[in-house]
């Protein structure tokens, strides 16, 4: 008999994770990128290969864009290309990091100058949704110092919110602007947006449109990242997920792979606060495969998130919240740690048969073919993120 009811199945059903065109390209650490036989040579084989993890697991049903590493002649055709295989295309990140001109900041630059190139861009980001007909624009800056006394911490506070106003007034009705922190990198001394509380200051002075994105890599070590995901949620401002895994610094790893029970933990506050099928809290993935095959790292990912909500759905929360009121320490961690516990992988691929799709999506993606095919076809493939 499944350990999965009809209601927790439910909810798995309406369940999508939006994947990052950059993951299909070359992509890894500052120190070196690793080719990969079949790599994309254009946004197109991106999209292409996007849809093979949605093919095959049904859970991946958008691609999210890079700016400038995405463009093409035709968004229109590009959308276009998208639904031919099944996938749409979903939120917009700008970047601001591969520019000389921004090497002491864009939007929080000291020349007025170069801040409106950084808004320009972030313009013609918003002209990309509008064509391609997503909803967010996703901003991270690679903005800060690596002194003390190298810049004005305030001055740069207040430059960053008028950049961002003006970025904010041209959204359309149904648009938003999603702003994600991280910690430290490639700044030392200070992150312009280094933390959850400063996006959200940030994005609160916006408006409503204005969200925080929470990449779960982002945070020191020993952060309680479910905590944070709790307070967003209470406050009605956890815009997005960028979801990755992490050792020591921002590795973007598959996702679950260094602490799956904190994905069960973040997945559980999800769940709880009422963002998981919540349309206004995105799960998307951030990830880069530097020595592993894309596609596949991209299905083990999903994959990876499914499992850990389907245990967190499993949280018998009557007894949880009976034992957490009786003050019953050892009950109440035994009620989570029971779900956490739970092997819900046999039911899910009973279930994922009973839907026509295929038991074992990563052994049918390896039978089906597909990697040896573009290995074959693709020759000189660098389309990617860094370095691209």
């Amino acid at each position: 008999m499944s350990v999965l009811s009809p209601a927790v199945l439910s909810e798995l059903e309406k369940q999508s994770i939006e994947l990052p065109s950059w993951a299909f390209g070359n992509s890894g650490t500052r120190f070196k990128v690793f080719g990969t036989p079949g790599t994309p040579r254009d946004p197109w084989e991106k999209i292409a290969d996007a849809a093979q993890v949605h093919r095959y697991t049904a859970l991946a049903p958008s691609v999210a864009l890079h700016i400038p590493w995405d463009l093409v002649d035709s968004f229109e055709d590009l959308r276009k290309h998208a639904e031919d295989h099944g996938v749409a295309l979903g939120t917009v990140n700008s970047n601001t990091f591969q520019d000389d001109d921004y090497k002491f900041g864009a939007l929080t630059h000291e020349d007025a100058a170069i801040r409106r190139k950084a808004i320009d861009h972030h313009l013609a980001c918003i002209d990309v949704m509008d064509a391609t007909g997503s909803r967010d624009l996703k901003i991270w800056l690679a903005e800060g110092s690596n002194y003390p006394g190298q810049a004005d911490l305030r001055g740069r506070q207040d430059r960053l919110q008028d950049s961002l106003q003006e970025i904010y007034a041209r959204l359309g009705d149904d648009q938003r602007l999603v702003l994600e922190y991280k910690f430290f990198e490639p700044a030392f001394y200070h992150t312009d947006v280094p933390d959850w509380g400063t996006s959200y200051a940030q994005v609160s002075a916006l408006g409503e449109k204005a969200m925080v994105c929470l990449d779960t890599g982002h945070h020191a070590p020993g952060t309680n990242i479910e905590f944070i995901v709790m307070q967003l949620l209470r406050l009605g401002k956890l815009g997005s997920f960028d979801f990755n895994s992490r050792f020591y610094a921002d590795d973007d790893l598959i996702v679950g792979a260094a602490d799956p029970f904190q994905l069960f933990r973040i997945l559980f506050e999800v769940v709880r606060g009422g963002g998981l099928n919540n349309p206004d809290v995105a799960f998307m993935l951030d990830q880069c495969h530097n020595i592993e095959d894309k596609i596949p790292g991209q299905i083990r990912s999903v994959l990876n998130v499914q499992e850990m909500t389907a245990r967190a759905l499993l949280v018998d929360t009557d007894a949880l919240t009976a034992a957490q009121r009786s003050g019953d320490v050892l009950t109440a961690n035994a009620v989570f740690m029971d779900a956490f516990y739970t092997d819900v992988r046999p039911a899910l691929a009973e279930w994922r048969e009973s839907r026509g799709l295929t038991a074992d999506p990563m052994a049918a993606y390896a039978a089906s073919g597909y990697q040896e095919k573009i290995a074959a076809e693709r020759v000189g493939g660098v389309q990617a993120g860094w370095g691209a």
